[in-house]
């Protein structure tokens, strides 16, 4: 496609100014290209707005196995008890799919051993090459009695497996601020992470690795729930064997970290590790990462300025469990 650019000589009081106002317009044109190239780095993160209201959901079965491969027509939302009309549908997919933009928040505190922060480094970056497929941007924290960002958003595997290999446990660390590191996370994603890159609504996750017991925290789980679900932010969590106890009948007793909600109320879950190996439990959880769907909807031109909660609700007729993200929302 050929560009013309005119200029009426007459305008001009003299050839120079004539010439001076072509290279101007030269100069403008070859940095717009020059800016489109450099948005095509692997880690530039192009940002998009949108006004759609989007909810994160998670389909799973009677085993609890994610469901992939649904369609719009599956599900109903409702608004306030109406139905409404679902104007963006999309699942994650690998070729030209949903990008994902994922936060590492990795337990250093003097709970956590050292052979488990060096399993950890092998899982994680397994787990990485996992969703190397997919249009994937992580970022790194560790906590203890600080956080600490090694690692802004990136899709660069070398640059990943650098920062991994920077791990170190933090020999005399009393306190576990987990929710802490969460909410920084939450923080992280908002500033970095646009809720749509390359014109696709993204999905944003943090994963918190930590034995499930918080300690010192500054900020209380309700505010970081809060956090989450005004960033459209799905909170999963690894619980590491640190701590672990079964009960009689095998399964792992309630950390606080759980009974907090704020796995369940951000449409996350827990995932439970063993002494063996953590790269089975990182498999099922990619699994059901990328195995969500993106619904959302334009809200009606009264709701965007009533300062209101607006409860949602999704369905599918199907005999499935629903997850969501949130459940509802408000425009401030």
């Amino acid at each position: 496609m050929r560009t013309q650019i005119a200029i009426d000589e007459r305008k001009f009081r003299n050839r120079s100014a004539f010439i001076c106002a072509n290279l101007r317009i030269i100069f403008l044109f070859l940095f717009c290209l020059t800016a489109s190239a450099a948005a095509q780095d692997s880690d530039e993160i192009i940002r998009v707005e949108t006004d759609l209201i989007a909810f994160e959901v998670t389909a799973t079965d009677k085993a609890g196995k994610p469901v992939r491969g649904l369609e719009a027509k599956d599900f109903r939302l409702f608004e306030d008890g109406a139905e409404r009309p679902i104007d963006f549908f999309e699942p994650i997919k690998r070729i030209d799919g949903r990008p994902l933009s994922i936060v590492f928040a990795l337990d250093v505190s003097g709970s956590v051993t050292s052979a488990e922060l060096s399993r950890l480094r092998d899982a994680l970056q397994v787990f990485v090459q996992r969703l190397a497929d997919y249009d994937s941007y992580f970022a790194v924290m560790t906590f203890g009695m600080e956080v600490k960002t090694l690692q802004t958003f990136t899709n660069r595997p070398d640059k990943l497996e650098k920062t991994f290999d920077k791990l170190l446990r933090e020999q005399d660390g009393l306190s576990t601020h987990a929710y802490d590191a969460t909410d920084d996370a939450i923080r992280l994603l908002r500033k970095k992470s646009p809720s749509a890159i390359k014109q696709k609504l993204s999905k944003r996750a943090v994963i918190l690795i930590t034995d499930g017991f918080p300690v010192g925290d500054t900020v209380a789980p309700k505010t970081v729930i809060e956090r989450a679900n005004d960033a459209e932010t799905t909170i999963y969590s690894v619980l590491l064997p640190s701590y672990s106890r079964l009960q009689r009948d095998k399964k792992p007793l309630l950390t606080p970290l759980e009974a907090s909600g704020l796995l369940e109320k951000t449409g996350g879950r827990a995932f439970y590790a063993t002494e063996k190996s953590f790269e089975p439990l990182f498999k099922s959880l990619a699994e059901e990462i990328t195995a969500s769907y993106v619904l959302a909807f334009y809200p009606k031109p009264q709701n965007r300025q009533d300062g209101r909660f607006h409860q949602i609700r999704i369905e599918t007729p199907k005999n499935l469990q629903i997850k969501q993200n949130r459940s509802g929302y408000e425009i401030k």
